[in-house]
Order: structure tokens, then C-alpha cells, then sequence
């Protein structure tokens, strides 16, 4: 009896890594870095726009208080542009009222 059931063909992963090892390569590989930097921009966007709609504020209104463009804004949000830690530090603390965090692990 064929079937199409990928279960019993042993290809489907068991973990999240075995899904990503598949899908953007083994850790250490050049496509699976580009994944995670892709990965933690999206994710530095996302906390930057739940902020700034937590906070309220526009995009235009965001960019006022700091003083820049409000397509920079959107560049940011949209995970289009490379955020320094110093920038992101200026979005949470002066334009958003809040206190950035940043810890690392070894």
C-alpha cells in the first residue's frame, strides 16, 4: 500500500533544529547565519512597532521625537535596515519612555 504520508518515510523532523537544519542548513553553515540575522532583525522590528503601538504613536510621531524621518521609522519596522544597539537605545528610551535591556550569554 503506497502512501503520501511523510511520517512513515522518516524525513519528518523531530525538533525545531532538524526542521531548520532541512530548511536553512546545518548551525555554523553561511545559509543558516544569514536565517538568524534575518531572524533577529524581524524580531527587533516587531519590538519596536508593539512599542511604539503600545506607547500610541505614530510612525510620524515616533520619528518627531527623535528627530528623523519617518521612512526611517518604517525601514526599521519592516526589519529593512540594520538597527545599532545605540539607535535602538535611543527608540526605547527617548522616543518610547522605556528602558532597553540587553544581556549575553556564553
Amino acid at each position: 500500500m503506497k502512501t503520501n504520508d511523510k511520517t512513515n518515510s522518516g524525513t519528518n523532523p523531530k525538533t525545531i533544529n532538524e526542521l531548520f537544519d532541512g530548511k536553512y542548513g546545518k548551525k555554523g553553515t553561511e545559509s543558516r547565519k544569514n536565517f538568524e540575522q534575518k531572524a533577529e532583525a524581524y524580531m527587533v522590528a516587531e519590538l519596536v512597532k508593539e512599542s511604539r503601538k503600545k506607547a500610541h504613536l505614530t510612525q510620524q510621531q515616533l520619528a518627531e521625537k527623535l528627530n528623523v524621518k519617518r521612512a526611517y521609522i518604517s525601514k526599521i519596522e519592516r526589519a529593512s535596515s540594520d538597527v545599532r544597539i545605540s539607535t535602538l537605545r535611543r527608540i526605547i528610551e527617548t522616543g518610547l519612555g522605556g528602558k532597553l535591556h540587553v544581556s549575553v550569554e556564553l
